[in-house]
């Protein structure tokens, strides 16, 4: 398992962690914030991606021999979403906590192209399930984008279009290849899954709270931490997994990882929003 972990932590997410630091650090210098604190901040979130990326390496490893892969890393990394969905429904803060799942529609394909480029699929990934990703891919953004705009009376409807549309979406996805059983499984216990995949949620949870620290310190802009930071990392999860798919060779699973995300987000804004329509 050691050995393992050491393995899961490669080039790019040294990369990755390196740009964080210098990027709130670097707004520190710049616009006269804490250097001390927002690199306590970005240590943070490092050690947070780093938590995130070892549990998907470990559920991708446990789960590689078994059918429907893709589908299942899909419902898995909606984990994070899952529990802010939850804790704002607790709280009452009913329309931000479906708000929460529905920006990450928006980064996941960009972030699946990328994986792409990073793992040179690209051209694979293009050609795999193009028509049904187009699809789900552009309907999922549209619904996310469709609930910012309409006003509260017309949330019903919304939730309607968004459930029929996408029940259709998650029952016409593609299949995926059967495993072959030719590859070595270095973790040969299920029972990993379960700690890897509380791992993954929390981490993914904490995430937000934690990058909102090292903004708060680094006086970075807000637009720029809102739309490419906070909007990237809080998608890590969905991003690993589509790399660590790529690398097995099984395009049809990262694409299917990154639309079913993005179906059970829009379940998930759906569960809230009814929550929010039957408290009224």
């Amino acid at each position: 398992m050691k050995e393992f972990i050491l393995e899961s932590v490669g080039r790019l997410d040294l990369a990755v962690w390196m740009l964080v630091i210098l990027f709130f650090c670097g707004s520190a210098l710049l616009f006269e914030g804490s250097v001390q604190m927002a690199f306590i901040g970005s240590s943070g979130i490092i050690f947070e991606m780093l938590l995130i990326g070892i549990s998907i390496e470990i559920i991708i490893e446990t789960l590689k021999e078994t059918k429907g892969i893709g589908t299942l890393t899909g419902f898995i990394t909606n984990g994070p979403e899952a529990v802010c969905l939850i804790v704002g429904l607790l709280v009452g803060d009913i329309i931000f906590a479906s708000s929460t799942p529905l920006g990450s529609n928006f980064m996941n394909p960009i972030l699946l192209l990328i994986a792409g480029l990073v793992c040179r699929k690209t051209i694979v990934l293009f050609n795999t399930h193009r028509t049904y990703t187009f699809i789900t891919v552009l309907l999922t953004a549209f619904m996310a984008i469709i609930f910012y705009i309409i006003p509260n009376n017309f949330y019903l409807y919304w939730v309607i279009a968004a459930l029929v549309s996408t029940l259709i979406l998650f029952f016409l996805r593609p299949g995926e290849p059967l495993p072959d059983g030719k590859g070595q499984t270095i973790i040969k216990s299920k029972f990993w899954l379960i700690p890897a995949a509380a791992v993954l949620t929390l981490a993914g949870y904490f995430l937000d709270p934690v990058v909102s620290f090292a903004a708060e310190h680094s006086h970075a802009p807000k637009g720029v931490i809102g739309f490419i930071i906070l909007s990237t990392l809080t998608s890590w999860p969905e991003f690993k997994s589509s790399i660590s798919l790529l690398n097995r060779n099984k395009p049809s699973a990262a694409i299917l990882n990154i639309t079913v995300s993005n179906i059970t987000n829009i379940w998930l804004a759906v569960a809230g929003i009814s929550v929010y329509l039957f408290s009224q």
